[in-house]
Formats: structure tokens, sequence, C-alpha cells
């Protein structure tokens, strides 16, 4: 039915994602006289942005975002980058693992952990509403099972989902919720005014700016000039930093400012409190989580029959496996 008669006007939201193959073949097969595409934040990781001039048409307009915070049309925000100073022990391990196994030691530093601990509940004192963004799914769980708060990712099923998003919204008694990267877009959180990011993905802009978007929702005035808080905390000297920068560059364009926060209140970090117990055990299970992670990463390659690329470095080479579409999305087995 749709291909088989010629449109007047098709409207594209999320207009960015057109330019990939799969989206690009419904402006390519759908017939119509005129596109609109509509977006939050036109762009791209990779060099596929331009194609809209000729696959949608030229920007006729583009609404910068502290202009609508000036009007009140969005939230206030105030952007902030928390350095976290890694541990002797932990930095010790990032410096001696391959570049690929080294993200759970900067995710998982337990410095970064006491200042999510602590902005948590900061913020939860105020009465905020607060969402912990975490890619990495090792860190995610970890962090929320010790602060004993629900978590949200890939394999949480649907009605579970549900029930702690309206729990989140309605009740007083669930101001904090972790959530993974399948809370970056479509979920319909207005009351949330606290984003606190402890894993991304690596320097994608987007992410970013989708993230800082769940607290967008116009809100009442609060007594300071700010009424919703953007924080991501980063591990000191690592790569973490590097991809930090690259994350903030579209919402610096905006207008929007990062401000670098190296205390927070009262906090001791780790490295200056080794003779506290709590903080010894607090980092000594947070290693053991990280190592028996990676042992079970390199046990599931070895073992894995189906693994998509050989192990065998000698003689590199590709398996090719047939799986149905839904494998390849993460939707196996599931349904919406």
């Amino acid at each position: 039915f749709i291909k088989s008669r010629e449109w007047g006007l098709i409207v594209l939201d999320e207009v960015h994602v057109v330019p990939a193959y799969m989206f690009r073949t419904v402006v390519d097969t759908v017939a119509t006289h005129c596109k609109l595409g509509l977006t939050a934040t036109l762009v791209r990781e990779d060099n596929k942005i331009d194609d809209l001039n000729f696959l949608i048409g030229p920007k006729l307009y583009e609404a910068n975002w502290i202009e609508l915070q000036k009007q009140n049309f969005i939230a206030t925000v105030s952007c902030a980058e928390v350095w976290c100073p890694m541990t002797a022990e932990f930095y010790q391990n990032y410096l001696k693992d391959t570049s690929k196994r080294r993200r759970p030691y900067y995710t998982m530093n337990p410095n970064k952990f006491l200042c999510c601990r602590y902005l948590i509940q900061y913020h939860e004192g105020r009465g905020d509403k607060i969402i912990v963004f975490s890619d990495d799914i090792l860190s995610l769980k970890w962090y929320a099972m010790e602060l004993n708060k629900p978590y949200i990712y890939g394999p949480t099923a649907q009605n579970e989902r549900m029930a702690i998003l309206n729990k989140f919204q309605n009740s007083p008694n669930w101001n904090c919720i972790f959530i993974s990267k399948v809370g970056d877009t479509s979920i319909d959180l207005p009351g949330a005014n606290v984003i606190i990011q402890i894993s991304s993905h690596f320097g994608a802009r987007r992410q970013e700016a989708q993230r800082l978007g769940r607290i967008l929702r116009a809100k009442p005035r609060s007594d300071s000039h700010f009424n919703a808080f953007f924080y991501t905390l980063v591990s000191r000297d690592t790569q973490e930093m590097f991809y930090a920068r690259k994350r903030q560059k579209f919402l610096v364009d905006q207008g929007y400012s990062f401000r670098v926060i190296t205390e927070l209140g009262d906090l001791k970090f780790i490295d200056y409190s080794k003779d506290d117990p709590e903080f010894s055990e607090l980092a000594r299970k947070a290693l053991i989580a990280v190592k028996d992670n990676n042992h079970v990463e390199e046990e599931e390659k070895l073992d894995d029959p189906d693994s998509i690329v050989s192990t065998d470095t000698t003689n590199t080479r590709v398996i090719r496996r047939q799986v149905q579409m839904e494998t390849l999305t993460g939707a196996e087995n599931r349904r919406y």
C-alpha cells in the first residue's frame, strides 16, 4: 500500500539515521512530492551526515538549545565533568592490560563509584529524580547492586522495564534508576532532572546529546539558576578523558559549557584513606569483579564454536554463520 501510491508529504523523525543503508531504502522506495526531516541531534560519527542534502534536502532551520533554554521551553541544565582519580592498584592493571581490556578498569574505578554514590545521596536528599547511565554492563549491574538500586538493560523483560519506569516516575520512594544505552532514546521520564554517566559509548557526540535530552523537559523554576544537572564521571589519566572531550563537542557547539569538578564536598578518595576498612573492601570487591569478568570473557571467546572471528592469530580468517535478524539486533525471543 505504501509503495503503490504517490504521497504528498513524508515526515521523517530522527532524520539523522536516514543515511544508514537500511533506513535510506525508505526514502528510495516511497514516492513523495515533499520530504521533511526532524531531529534534535544533527550529527553522526561517520561522514554520511552530508548525504541528507540529497536524500532529504538542505537544512532550513535550526533552533539553538541555549536560546530555547532562555525562553523556558527546555530545562536550564548545569553540565559538569567530575574527575575521579584512579586507585593505584586499578591504574597498575590498566597500564599493564591491552587497550581492548582496559575499559573495565576505568569504569569500575572505586573512586568513580564513591563519586557516583555521593552524587546520588546528595540529589536524593534534595528530592531529585536521578538516572544513572552506563554502557558497560559489568559496571551497570555492580554499581546498582552495591547501591541497592533497580537497573534496566537489554535482557530486562518488557513488563519489568515498565514496572521500574512507572515506579520511578510516580513513587516518591523510587528516586534513582540505573539504565544501559537502551534508555538513550524512546523513554519518556519528564520528572527526571539529574543524569549521571559512569560509562559511555567511546566518543559518540550524539549519545551525549540524547542523554542530555532525557532531562530537558521544561521544569518548574528552582531556588538556584539551574533546575537540571548533567554529570559525566571520568577516570583521570585514562582513555576516558579523550572520549569525554570528543563527546562534548556537539553540546559545546550548542552553547553549553562543562565545568570540571575535582573535589566533591567532604568526599575522601580511596588512595588517601588506605587505613579505612570500608574503602579497602570496596576496592578489593571491585577489582575481583573486573578480573572475573575478563576471565569469563576470555573463556567464552575460546569455547564459543560460533565465534565470528577466529582467535587463531597465525591464520586469521572469518567464519560465516547464519543467524536471524532478531539475534543481530539483540531482540531474540523478545516481544514488544
